[in-house]
């Protein structure tokens, strides 16, 4: 099998990174990236083939005995371009779309009808093997292409399945966005440590640190966040005062409209997108 890279940015790098640990070699692995220095640092790290410009030649079939998957990793206002520049080349490919907000009936529209086409929703913490993708399949993919579509994703984390191209809103939502809530967090708890008198470091270090650890906790324990939450909110303490605080400001559903918001502008993007 051969996969190519159209786009090769941080999550193409990832996944690169991810398939050769896995086993696959150099010589099944190629980039088409139009940024020189992009492409310099894609050879210098995997020792693959990073060209500048999309060829029929590469995507010709014989080299891989007809398994050649395309994973398109360009931002999504690049799209469309790429897609009629490729509609005349696909011939039993397998497209894998990691760009958000375009449906997968826009790109077989772009693609002149090409049905073999699966959208994945990844998202950043695939950059250290530790991400989550939620894929979608198109009704023409057997189940041989989503074995290999998730043996991809798989490569930089877990996947997730749907069978409502919708629900991707959701993913792109939650664990898409997802990261820099997490960020925004954790960014709070260290500007209040360093006012309560820490150093950047420290600060840093007991933030960081503190979430790792409840992250592992909740992971290896059978019981749901809520009740772990009440096990360290003791009556008249700490932790219900600063708790109490936060209902007080109504944070939860503050954070519930913020993830809204994100899945609200995720159909606004895809009517967007849908229009060209």
């Amino acid at each position: 099998m051969r996969i190519t890279f159209i786009g090769g940015g941080n999550m193409a790098s990832a996944l690169i990174s991810g398939l050769l640990k896995q086993g696959y070699s150099a010589d099944q692995i190629g980039v088409v990236e139009v940024d020189e220095d992009a492409r310099a640092r894609i050879k210098k790290a995997f020792s693959i083939t990073a060209d500048s410009e999309l060829s029929d030649g590469m995507l010709s079939l014989d080299q891989s005995d007809g398994q050649h998957v395309v994973v398109l990793a360009v931002k999504p206002q690049q799209l469309n371009a790429l897609a009629h520049q490729l509609a005349d080349m696909l011939d039993h490919h397998l497209v894998l779309s990691i760009a958000a907000g375009v449906r997968a009936a826009d790109l077989m529209r772009w693609f002149n009808g090409y049905r073999r086409v699966i959208r994945t929703m990844p998202n950043t913490p695939a950059l250290v093997g530790a991400g989550v993708t939620g894929l979608y399949a198109m009704p023409d993919v057997d189940k041989q292409d989503k074995l290999i579509a998730e043996s991809i994703m798989k490569s930089v984390g877990t996947v997730l399945w749907v069978n409502d191209e919708d629900m991707l809103h959701t993913i792109t939502a939650i664990s898409g966005s997802g990261p820099a809530y997490v960020f925004y967090f954790i960014e709070s708890i260290q500007a209040a440590g360093i006012k309560l008198g820490l150093d950047q470091r420290e600060a840093r270090e007991l933030s960081l640190q503190t979430f790792h650890g409840a992250i592992e906790l909740v992971g290896k324990s059978s019981e749901d966040v809520v009740a772990l939450r009440e096990k360290v909110t003791s009556k008249g303490g700490t932790t219900q005062r600063a708790i109490e605080s936060m209902d007080a400001n109504d944070v939860k559903n503050e954070i519930i409209a913020a993830v809204q918001a994100a899945n609200a502008r995720s159909r606004e993007m895809s009517e967007e997108f849908g229009k060209i």
